[in-house]
């Protein structure tokens, strides 16, 4: 088990790819805490499974996209854990709206779950490695559309490309504290988030069409990702975007 004795902190794993990453670091050894939004049959289920590996684990609720619930998620992991070591920054949200009609709240929120919330979650990390003069890893889970456009999601774009600068710029930051920082960039993946996409062959498709592999990523193939880059195997790999996507990146044309 590569991650025995580490302690990590898993946003929005409740579900999708969140939750499957939770149960692959508890899987390689990891005691994890928990968080999701809303869902706490998800959060508690995932937190069961933890423990049925025989891992310590924790489900803490907490809105990211909400300052004041940032600051408490973290305390509460670091109390419940006694420190945090890894940090996965997965919760994220889309809004599918025209440029010209999405609203300025509905960007906001975008923003602030996608962006805002992994920026103050790793400046809370960082300043605890500090403290604990101890090494650390961030993950973010980005998207190919850090660099892909998407019409219709301008907000989700623009949140994933700050999402890669800050990593490359922390990347440097960082490296004095022995922490570590890089990108997960996910394709079209089976996730909750694309029930509307699964159920209708018209939409699926030409997606389909457009992924080498020809199959939609499972949670897992992230999962697995996150696990290497959360191991001693990476202790050199930082500021740089991983694409788990099946090829669709270079090969993608508008229908």
């Amino acid at each position: 088990m590569t991650l025995s004795g580490k302690n990590a902190l898993v946003t929005g794993s409740d579900q999708g790819i969140g939750q499957a990453i939770a149960l692959r670091l508890a899987e390689e050894g990891a005691r994890v805490v928990v968080n999701y939004r809303a869902n706490r049959q998800g959060g508690e289920d995932t937190r069961a499974r933890i423990q049925q590996m025989g891992r310590q684990a924790a489900a803490i609720q907490a809105d990211v996209s909400d300052i004041a619930d940032l600051g408490k998620l973290f305390q509460q992991a670091v109390a419940a854990l006694g420190s945090i070591d890894i940090l996965v920054n997965n919760a994220g949200i889309e809004k599918n709206a025209a440029f010209l009609d999405i609203t300025r709240e509905d960007y906001q929120q975008v923003v602030d779950v996608n962006m805002t919330a992994p920026f103050l979650l790793t400046q809370a990390f960082a300043r605890h490695r500090r403290e604990v003069k101890a090494p650390g890893k961030v993950i973010n889970i980005s998207s190919v559309h850090e660099e892909l456009p998407f019409p219709h999601f301008t907000p989700y774009c623009m949140a994933k490309g700050g999402l890669k600068m800050m990593m490359r710029n922390l990347a440097i930051e960082l490296a004095p504290l022995g922490i570590t920082i890089n990108n997960i960039a996910p394709g079209a993946v089976e996730t909750p988030i694309n029930r509307k996409l699964l159920s209708d062959p018209k939409l699926l498709q030409p997606l389909l069409a457009n992924i080498p592999l020809h199959r939609l990523g499972q949670p897992q193939d992230v999962a697995g990702v996150a696990a290497f880059l959360a191991s001693s195997d990476a202790d050199y790999i930082t500021g740089t975007t991983i694409v788990v996507d099946g090829g669709l990146l270079w090969n993608y044309s508008e229908q």
